[in-house]
């Protein structure tokens, strides 16, 4: 696929962003673009508004699972570029027009040349939220091509163009997304005695949750409690009867996950008699680390050698999270950083990775699925 047919399908891609398990005019137009493919040694299957791809192996042995995700995220797009979202409050400001883009450029060359092995791509929905990862798995279709081995990229905007980048072991977090609950009793400010404010008992509970991270997870582990969202209130001269929270929590071990959603409770039911209220927690999304294999990284690595105008750097583990972890807790593989270099980050309305990294990251994800043994 050239360079200007990898941009177009981005661009394309990019115009059409769509929330988790509503993909549907981005599951239409990968399907057309998939049709325009070799079609003698592909066999397609749909699941919910995902897509699995089977490139059937010339002598196989095994199946090579490639995912990539299609979601988009409910973000008001502000780059300025001439192919913005074309859909209100939603934008690809993850990369995910790049993964997809990617993904569909290595399937062609694969579908023209196959390797000896199957090739399994996965588009899975519903990365952002609520999660697809998992559901997906547990599926009939995905089951009777559940692969061997797996691997997976995300763009980097941090890294300059021609850089991938990774390590074995423990890549990204442990995540849980955080929703909580006040409800009280509300009133006119000027009897606050006759009330249970939900202000003073929402805030009270943001500065004191830091005290789980501070004194009551070991100071050796890594965790992190962040509210990016407090809402309460209506009016200036009347006391809330509810507030609620909305945040994050991120581990880098699944057991300390366990201990901060423990210690969490405990600190709720405290503020449930000390503010004379009643508090609900909801976890929602919940993310298993991306847990990379040492086996696959090592020949990635010297797959990658091997091109002079590609640079490998060793990464670092992050707190980010991605639902690619359930494949990996399950099949054998890895995930990589592929840099795009762009000036603002993942989940940013002015995110603009740089399109010469589309090829870069064809040949990368091509080369190593026809080399991984």
């Amino acid at each position: 696929m050239t360079s200007n047919k990898l941009v177009k399908i981005r661009r394309d891609l990019h115009q059409i962003p769509e929330l988790g398990f509503q993909e549907y005019e981005t599951q239409k137009y990968l399907l057309n673009v998939i049709a325009s493919f070799e079609q003698q040694n592909i066999t397609i299957k749909q699941w919910r508004t995902g897509i699995l791809v089977k490139v059937h192996g010339k002598s196989p042995t095994k199946i090579i699972g490639y995912r990539t995700d299609i979601d988009g995220l409910p973000i008001k797009e502000d780059t300025g570029y001439p192919f913005q979202s074309n859909h209100v409050g939603q934008m690809h400001a993850c990369g995910h027009d790049f993964h997809m883009t990617i993904a569909l450029g290595v399937l062609e060359q694969l579908a023209k040349s196959p390797i000896n092995d199957h090739v399994l791509f996965i588009f899975q929905p519903a990365e952002e939220g609520p999660g697809g990862a998992l559901p997906l798995m547990q599926s009939q279709e995905f089951l009777e091509w559940k692969p061997d081995v797996i691997l997976a990229l995300h763009i980097a905007p941090e890294l300059p163009v021609g850089t991938v980048s990774t390590k074995p072991g423990l890549l990204f977090a442990n995540t849980s997304e955080l929703f909580i609950d006040f409800l009280g009793k509300g009133g006119h400010a000027a009897y606050p005695h006759l009330t249970k404010d939900m202000v003073v008992a929402g805030s009270t509970f943001i500065t004191q949750i830091q005290q789980i991270i501070s004194r009551r997870i070991d100071p050796l582990e890594s965790a992190v409690i962040t509210i990016g969202k407090l809402e309460s209130g209506f009016v200036q001269n009347v006391i809330a009867e509810t507030a609620r929270l909305e945040g994050t929590m991120r581990t880098l071990d699944p057991l300390v996950m366990d201990d901060l959603k423990q210690q969490l409770e405990k600190m709720i039911r405290g503020f449930e008699i000390s503010f004379d209220c009643s508090i609900t927690v909801d976890y929602g999304s919940n993310y298993y680390q991306v847990y990379n294999s040492e086996k696959y990284v090592k020949q990635f690595e010297e797959i990658v050698k091997q091109e002079k105008e590609i640079t490998y750097h060793t990464a670092k583990a992050a707190m980010t999270g991605e639902d690619f972890g359930y494949f990996l807790k399950d099949i054998p593989g890895f995930m990589f950083w592929l840099g795009v270099d762009s000036p603002n980050g993942l989940h940013h309305s002015k995110l603009m990775p740089k399109e010469e990294a589309l090829s870069i990251g064809v040949k990368v994800v091509e080369k190593t699925i026809r080399q991984i043994y």
